[in-house]
């Protein structure tokens, strides 16, 4: 059945917000289902169940993340835990700390399955070193012909682009997806930095600039030097980088830009159309623009509050955020809980050590002080407001955001920062599902549509 009003009737048919706005509400009655239908069926909205445990569509060597230990027989909520490749990322960390290649020395174990010795190590900064470079004039005919702040949009485009560059960009052979993989690692830190120098020149009037890597530099110095001007860094911001790199590279199949990695991958398709379809996944504000929302949230609470060493006007606040009565009034305290972790986020546990460090280099104590603040009270208020049923704790986001803002990246890098560290794991998880391959992942939806003839 149509609606009430042609095309032809709206007079001027080349509208199409107008025509798009009235049909909204048939959209919206037509789509609808009842929640009392999931229930009928038994259905894992969002593939979870009730008390928030995923359902299991696939096993994985690359990772594994721990929330919970069994108990005479009972989950029982547990510190966090992180492991790549058979090892917890707190060690891993800690070790790669005494490098200046942390995060290329772990995207060689997520991707081979082994810690590289020297001489691999070598040859692995060696190899990304060669593949960081774009094709003749890409830079100047992709990237800044099309500027947007939507620097994910952008990276995605080049992405695609770059399979016209590549003449086997559709073999599926291991050692080509491979190649492909470590020349996307290599190059992702340009995609992003080019596109925003690009944006923030001609959207924002700016002078552009546009540094090419240099040799010998790691993933993490290499972003500082290409932003910045100068092209100077000190070594505590390339460390603290590394470890934000370090510790988003990589979280398991479940996540949604990694599960939908796989689900394209197994369907046969090619490695440029895989990393675009994750990383428009990851560019949702549910999964990889959370640091964002939390450095507006903080930037209000500071505004709003005024002494930031009283735990009772501050606890005020944060209830009043949690009821919807201030802020964005969604009701939500950001950078607290995560959609697996219960009694802790690992990587947030480890990253705060460096986020210290950081902050007594730019002389940012008091707002440290302020976050830990927020740290110690949130779940308390969360707690004493909504029930609870596998506890509250900041994640690595909480933090995330505010050592960015202290690094001197724009907001608009954020998310491409997450892209940047986590096509490394997103390309093992490629990798694995190949090697693996068995059905094109297809879950099951129930029809709950009205016969009407």
């Amino acid at each position: 059945m149509s609606g009430d009003m042609g095309v032809s009737d709206l007079g001027y048919n080349k509208d199409m917000r107008y025509y798009a706005a009235l049909h909204r509400d048939m959209v919206m009655r037509n789509d609808m289902i009842p929640d009392e239908k999931y229930r009928e069926f038994d259905v894992k909205r969002g593939l979870r169940d009730v008390n928030g445990k995923g359902v299991v569509t696939g096993l994985t060597n690359i990772s594994e993340v721990i929330s919970f230990k069994e108990e005479d027989g009972k989950r029982v909520p547990c510190d966090g835990e992180l492991w790549y490749r058979g090892y917890n990322v707190r060690s891993l960390v800690k070790d790669c700390s005494r490098t200046r290649f942390g995060y290329e020395k772990l995207a060689y174990l997520l991707l081979f399955g082994e810690l590289p010795g020297e001489q691999a190590m070598s040859e692995f900064v060696s190899v990304l070193e060669l593949a960081r470079d774009l094709p003749t004039n890409f830079t100047r005919d992709v990237i800044m012909k099309a500027p947007t702040r939507d620097v994910m949009n952008s990276m995605t485009r080049s992405i695609l682009t770059l399979a016209s560059y590549d003449k086997e960009a559709q073999n599926t052979q291991i050692d080509n997806v491979i190649r492909q993989s470590l020349n996307l690692i290599a190059v992702f830190p340009m995609l992003a930095i080019y596109a925003y120098h690009a944006y923030n020149h001609y959207e924002n009037l700016e002078s552009m600039y546009i540094h090419r890597p240099e040799e010998g530099m790691s993933t993490a110095e290499s972003i500082l030097a290409m932003l910045r001007p100068d092209k100077k860094y000190t070594e505590t911001e390339a460390k603290v980088l590394d470890a934000a790199l370090m510790l988003h590279m990589e979280h398991g199949g479940g996540n949604n830009s990694t599960f939908t990695t796989r689900v394209v991958t197994s369907s046969g398709s090619d490695t440029y159309a895989t990393i675009a379809a994750a990383m428009s996944s990851l560019k949702g504000p549910r999964h990889g623009g959370a640091n964002i929302k939390v450095m507006e949230m903080m930037e209000n609470i500071r505004e709003n509050v005024r002494d930031w060493e009283d735990d009772e006007e501050i606890r005020s606040y944060l209830d009043r955020m949690l009821m919807g009565a201030v802020f964005d009034h969604k009701g939500l305290i950001y950078g607290m809980g995560h959609a697996v972790y219960s009694v802790s986020d690992p990587r947030e546990r480890i990253f705060k050590v460096f986020v210290t460090q950081l902050a007594e280099e730019k002389g940012m104590e008091k707002d440290l002080a302020l976050y830990n603040k927020i740290e110690e009270l949130a779940p308390q208020v969360i707690a004493n407001r909504r029930h609870i049923y596998k506890g509250v704790s900041p994640n690595v986001d909480f933090y995330s955001g505010f050592v960015y803002n202290m690094l001197g990246i724009p907001v608009e890098l954020y998310t491409p920062i997450f892209a940047i560290a986590r096509i490394a794991g997103w390309s093992a998880h490629r990798l694995e599902e190949i090697v693996g391959m068995g059905k094109i992942i297809r879950p099951a939806y129930v029809s709950v549509m009205e016969e009407l003839e």
